[in-house]
């Protein structure tokens, strides 16, 4: 037994299994979001806040995953939640397109920390109720589970921050993912479901393209203006 955990049962493993694979899936969108808050910061900087900013993500991850089940009923929850993910993606775009290390680039350690915080805090909210059914009511287990995660997030961010230096298209990429995201929580809030009725599975995937859509755009559209203000 460890910590209450009986190792040597199939049923320990499986649901050990089902929440490493859970939060493996889940983790990709942490890993872009990460990278992205970690792009511009000098490098010695950069390895700190990837984890530290993992490794602070995985902790609020857990403690609400405790409450998530109580957390996703209430109403409006998640409206406020995609327009901050809307407003993180469409703020890092706009940073993209400056030339000089002025402006809205993420130059401190504490505010690319600050801008994983946020973004992982809105991206679990839809994320944990998953980790939270693979682990069964069990916490030593769903805690064992999320903390192995943490080299996984830590890996794929290192990993991104690199290809981002050679293909900026990425950063793109994961604005968009930001903005679909927003999109898919907005339309499954409780206050629109009581509304309309529980969505369809592609108006729901319809919702996160138009969420897309709208956070490159603005975010493409804010970039050139600022670009263009000196010249004014």
């Amino acid at each position: 037994m460890f910590f209450g955990l009986d190792l040597s049962s199939p049923l320990f493993w499986s649901a050990f299994g089902s929440i490493v694979l859970a939060n493996i899936v889940l983790s990709g969108d942490n890993a872009v979001v990460i990278a992205m808050a970690a792009r511009t910061l000098k490098p010695d900087q950069r390895g700190k806040a990837i984890f530290w900013g993992s490794a602070a993500a995985i902790v609020m991850r857990i403690i609400l995953t405790i409450v998530a089940i109580q957390l996703l009923t209430l109403p409006y929850l998640k409206l406020v939640g995609a327009i901050l993910l809307v407003y993180i993606g469409v703020d890092l775009l706009k940073g993209e397109d400056e030339e000089d290390g002025d402006g809205k680039e993420i130059n401190s350690l504490m505010a690319a920390i600050r801008t994983i915080l946020i973004a992982d805090l809105v991206m679990s909210l839809d994320n944990v109720l998953a980790v939270a059914a693979a682990a069964k009511g069990n916490l030593p287990l769903l805690i064992l589970g999320l903390l192995v995660s943490i080299p996984l997030i830590i890996f794929g961010a290192t990993l991104l921050t690199k290809v981002m230096e050679r293909f900026p298209i990425i950063i793109t990429i994961g604005a968009a993912l930001l903005g679909f995201l927003a999109g898919e929580m907005l339309l499954t809030d409780p206050a629109v479901t009581s509304q309309f009725g529980l969505l369809g599975e592609q108006t729901v995937t319809f919702g996160g393209v138009i969420g897309a859509v709208l956070v490159v755009g603005l975010g493409s559209y804010l970039a050139k203006r600022q670009h263009k203000q000196p010249d004014a």
